[in-house]
C-alpha cells in the first residue's frame, strides 16, 4: 500500500467521488478529515462510514483502528467478526479487547495472529471457545483470564512467539499445571505482571521456575492457589527483588519464616494481600515493618494469630509515617479493637487512609490492573 501523509494509501484518496459536493468535504483536506475520525469510537466510525463513499474510506482506514474494544458487542460479535477485522487494521492495531466474547474461537485467533502482527495488547477475558493458539511477536500485555479450556500447549506455543511479553493475566485458567509455569518461565524474560488467581492445580515447582526466569518481575497474584508453601516466598525473595505488589489469599501453608525470607530480600514491596493466612503471626508484621518501608496496604483479614502488638511494629516502622494507608483486620479476634485507643502508635487516618477493623464491613483493596479487565 503506497503510504502518504498520516499513513492515508495514494489509491484511498482516488477513490473520492468527484460528485461528491457536501462542504465539509469541499473545505477540509481528507488528512485533516482523518485526523478527526482518529478520535471517534468504534460506533461513531461504523456511523461514519454510512454517511458517504469518501467518509466511508476514511472511518474504516486502518490508521483508525489501533484500539479496539468490543466489550459492549460481546453477544454479537462471531469469528468472522474478528477475521474481518484483522484484515482490515493488519499492521495498524495495537490493542484489542474481547472480553466476554463467547462466540470468538480458535480459529478466528489464528487468522488474527497472521494479519496482526503488531499487537500490543490483547484481551481474551472469558472467552471459553479459546483453547490453545499461538501470539505474535510484539504481544506485551495478554489477558487470557477465565479461559478455562487454556491448557499447558497453548501456553507454550504463546511465550514462544511473544518473547517481549511483560504482562500475562491467566486468572481462572483451572487446567494450568506447572509445565505451562515452566514455559513461562523458560520463555519470558521480560515478564512484569503475573496473575494466576484461582489456578488451583499449580505448586511450588512451577512457581520457581517462573522466579528464576522471571527476575524483572513486580506484580504477582496467586491467591486461591492452595498448593504453594514457604519454598515460593524464598524463591521470590533469592529471584524478585524488585517485586512491588504480591497477592496470596488463601494460601494456607505459607508461615512467618517464608515471609521474613521475603522481607528481607523484597524492600520494594507495596501492597500485599495475605487475606487467610491462617498460620502468620507477629513475627511476618515484625518484619515488614523492618525491612518494607514503602508498604502502602495490607490485608490481614482471617489471620487470626495476629495480636496488637504486632500492628503497633508495623505502625511504628519507616512506612508508617509516610507510605501506609489501609491496613484490613476483618473477621480477626475482637481483641483487635483496642487499637482505636492507641492512635499515636497506629498510621493516622485521613483522606487517603484507613484502618479498617472486625466492625468495617468496607471492600478489599484492588487487584493490580488488568489492561483492558
Amino acid at each position: 500500500m503506497g503510504k502518504e501523509a498520516n499513513g492515508v494509501s495514494r489509491s484511498r484518496f482516488e477513490m473520492f467521488s468527484n460528485s461528491d459536493e457536501a462542504v465539509i468535504n469541499k473545505k477540509l483536506p481528507k488528512e485533516l478529515l482523518l485526523r478527526i475520525f482518529s478520535f471517534l469510537d468504534v460506533v461513531t466510525l461504523c456511523r461514519c462510514a454510512q454517511v458517504s463513499r469518501s467518509w466511508n474510506v476514511l472511518a474504516l482506514d486502518g490508521s483508525n483502528w489501533q484500539r479496539i474494544d468490543l466489550f459492549d458487542f460481546q453477544r454479537d460479535i462471531e469469528g468472522r467478526v474478528v477475521e474481518n477485522i484483522s484484515k482490515r487494521c493488519g499492521g495498524f492495531l495495537r490493542k484489542l479487547s474481547l472480553r466476554g466474547c463467547l462466540g470468538v474461537g480458535d480459529s478466528a485467533l489464528r487468522t488474527f495472529s497472521q494479519n496482526c502482527r503488531n499487537i500490543e495488547l490483547l484481551s481474551l477475558n472469558g472467552c471459553t471457545k479459546i483453547t490453545d493458539s499461538e501470539g505474535c511477536p510484539l504481544l506485551e500485555q495478554l489477558n487470557i483470564s477465565w479461559c478455562d479450556q487454556v491448557t499447558k500447549d497453548g501456553v507454550q506455543a504463546l511465550v514462544r512467539c511473544c518473547p517481549g511479553l511483560k504482562g500475562l493475566f491467566l486468572k481462572g485458567c483451572i487446567q494450568l499445571e506447572d509445565e505451562a509455569l515452566k514455559h513461562i518461565g523458560g520463555h519470558c524474560p521480560e515478564l512484569v505482571t503475573l496473575n494466576l488467581q484461582t489456578c488451583s492445580q499449580i505448586t511450588d515447582e512451577g512457581l520457581i521456575t517462573i522466579c528464576r526466569g522471571c527476575h524483572r518481575l513486580q506484580s504477582l497474584c496467586v491467591s486461591g492457589c492452595a498448593n504453594i508453601t514457604d519454598a515460593i516466598l524464598h524463591a521470590l525473595g533469592q529471584n524478585c527483588p524488585r517485586l512491588r505488589i504480591l497477592e496470596v489469599a488463601r494460601c494456607s501453608q505459607l508461615t512467618d519464616v517464608g515471609f521474613t525470607t521475603l522481607a528481607r530480600n523484597c524492600h520494594e514491596l507495596e501492597k500485599m494481600d495475605l487475606e487467610e493466612c491462617v498460620q502468620i503471626t507477629d513475627g511476618t508484621l515484625i518484619q515488614l515493618s523492618i525491612h518494607c518501608p514503602r508498604l502502602q496496604v495490607l490485608s490481614l483479614s482471617h489471620c487470626e494469630l495476629i495480636t496488637d502488638d504486632g500492628i503497633r511494629h508495623l505502625g511504628s516502622g519507616p512506612c508508617a509515617h509516610d507510605r501506609l494507608e489501609v491496613i484490613e483486620l476483618d473477621n480477626c479476634p475482637p481483641d483487635h479493637g483496642r487499637l482505636t485507643g492507641a492512635p499515636e502508635e497506629l498510621p493516622q487516618p485521613g483522606p487517603h487512609r484507613a484502618l479498617r477493623l472486625p466492625a468495617d464491613h468496607q471492600g478489599r483493596h484492588q487487584e493490580a490492573a488488568d489492561p483492558f479487565a
